[in-house]
């Protein structure tokens, strides 16, 4: 792989590219819709391919659909909020930074994700309730089709 380093070559795990998925668990009874299919990724690494897509470097963990706001609702607070997604990448989701400066996004293990509510769903009642959990645990992690080009 130019530009990598003899570390990204020996040992590590599948290069996330363009077309692989994000998948996203937000724990119950929050329900983001947006998340509950797997989210293709966008890769911005055009320099190096693995195996034809561009691979997806730091900078693209998150999809660009979900980068957002997002409406979510969490029983019984129905009437939709908003918030955004964050993730928290664990060391095994990433290379060291190759020859270029690059840091390579990896298949890697389940990570964290959470989701940070900016404006509250509501309980319909009287007076309106707003939901008081302003942050919304979660898991992540990358799904590839990638069996082939490894880095670490």
């Amino acid at each position: 792989m130019p530009g990598a380093t003899k570390r990204e070559l020996s040992m590590g795990d599948f290069i996330i590219r363009s077309g692989d998925m994000l998948k996203v668990t937000i724990a119950p009874p929050a329900i983001v819709p947006m998340l509950i299919p797997p989210v293709p990724m966008v890769g911005t690494g055009t320099t190096v391919l693995a195996a034809g897509p561009p691979i997806c470097l730091m900078g693209d963990q998150i999809p660009p659909e979900l980068r957002g706001p997002m409406p979510y609702t969490a029983p019984p607070f129905v009437t939709p909020g908003e918030g955004t997604l964050q993730l928290v990448l664990m060391p095994n989701n990433w290379t060291i930074k190759t020859l270029n400066g690059k840091v390579i996004l990896l298949k890697g293990a389940t990570f964290e994700a959470i989701f940070n509510v900016s404006d509250p769903a509501i309980e319909p009642s009287i007076p309106p309730v707003p939901d008081p959990l302003l942050v919304k645990m979660g898991t992540a992690q990358y799904i590839t089709t990638n069996m082939t080009v490894m880095a670490g």
